[in-house]
């Protein structure tokens, strides 16, 4: 169950797992270069990636051949808290000499695969080749791109440092709507529920826009930034929040359903599996809730902060310690056990296919664990030869 100790005596520890949160996943203090952290997505048995070259890379997971992108363009921009870019080589904390970084996780829709970069621009590469089909925008860019995109009806959707959500026709490229600005910058990667976009903001807020004009239906404050992407689980909308708190609102309205308070922020996405709801936290804990009324089920620590979106494979929930550490949460009779220790920081969200799973580490390298007996298989290099 939840950990529970004197806040007093647990604040230093707090403020120091922040700021090495800070160093370690943003890479972004006294000039070093942003890394990314995207998350992988299979299509047909392809895995899509955004690497630490800032390019785009296709993985046959049958063969391990891969394609690459050519390297996204660098721009100068503001470091994700704030920092100046360093000078020269497109440096700092605009990418350095480990290219563009690329947050987001790329997704496929039809022909087309999609993916945005740190440096403000959205790209589409054809699935076969990944050649770049168009890039938005085409002259200049937005301010910097940390969420991912989500297609629907057509459209891709993003949000943007600049606070505000763009929709693009998904083939053409051309912007449809950009909302209103929200009250700061926009880290999340937004979900879509029939003609609903939902995304949270570092004001605070949860938004809910209309997807065929961006028009807000209703907002809803909390204490703290929200940066995971919040999840649909029939009339209900769940995110976490930097306040510590997991909040589950009426889809409709807004309205506020209940509240699972953590030990530390709420980073990593929730994800549900058989009306069961899992999520990690940045206090060390994996929590298991009830989904309706956020009462928990059990919890377990797993010794360093967990950013990661854990995913789903056959009857188990796959969660990644910041550490590098992976586990196995049988959903059955929720036990938990490890699976390997990696050794590597991970931050981004996991990905998996025909029960492997797989981990984007901060080498240039995809991780790669057999869901079940917890084998550690040879890693597959993202590092391109040119």
């Amino acid at each position: 169950m939840k950990h529970k100790s004197n806040w007093l005596l647990k604040l230093p520890f707090l403020l120091a797992a922040v700021l090495a949160l800070i160093l370690v996943i943003t890479g972004c203090i006294s000039g070093l270069a942003a890394v990314g952290w995207s998350g992988g997505t299979v299509s047909d048995g392809v895995l899509y990636v955004g690497s630490r070259e800032g390019k785009l890379v296709a993985v046959n997971l049958a063969d391990e051949s891969r394609l690459f992108s050519e390297p996204l363009v660098p721009v100068a921009q503001p470091g994700l808290f704030g920092c100046s870019p360093a000078t020269g080589g497109g440096g700092g904390c605009a990418g350095g000499a480990g290219g563009v970084p690329v947050y987001g996780t790329p997704i496929v829709s039809g022909n087309l695969t999609y993916m945005a970069g740190y440096n403000g621009k959205v790209y589409a590469y054809s699935v076969g080749n990944l050649a770049v089909r168009w890039v938005y925008p085409r002259d200049t860019n937005l301010q910097p791109i940390v969420g991912g995109i989500v297609a629907a009806g057509g459209r891709l959707f993003f949000g943007s440092t600049d606070g505000k959500v763009y929709a693009l026709d998904a083939l053409t490229g051309d912007k449809v709507w950009e909302s209103a600005a929200t009250g700061d910058k926009i880290w999340g990667t937004p979900a879509i529920d029939g003609d609903t976009l939902y995304i949270g903001s570092f004001d605070k807020k949860l938004y809910a826009l209309n997807i065929a004009d961006g028009t807000k239906k209703w907002e809803y404050a909390t204490q703290g930034s929200i940066i995971s992407t919040p999840l649909i689980y029939r009339d209900s909308v769940i995110f976490g929040s930097f306040d510590r708190n997991l909040y589950c609102l009426n889809a409709s309205d807004g309205t506020l359903k209940w509240e699972f308070r953590g030990g530390n922020f709420f980073w990593a996405g929730p994800v549900v599996y058989n009306d069961t709801l899992y999520v990690g936290c940045l206090d060390k804990f994996a929590y298991v809730l009830n989904p309706a009324t956020g009462a928990e089920i059990a919890g377990f620590n797993l010794a360093s902060p967990v950013s990661s979106t854990p995913v789903i494979v056959a009857d188990a929930i796959i969660f990644a310690s910041g550490k590098g550490v992976i586990y196995s949460l049988s959903t059955a009779t929720n036990e938990i056990k490890t699976l390997v220790d990696l050794k590597k920081t991970v931050d981004g969200p996991l990905s998996a296919w025909e029960g492997i799973v797989y981990i984007h580490t901060q080498d240039l390298e995809l991780q790669r664990v057999n869901a079940v007996t917890g084998a550690l298989l040879s890693p597959i290099s993202l590092k391109s030869s040119g």
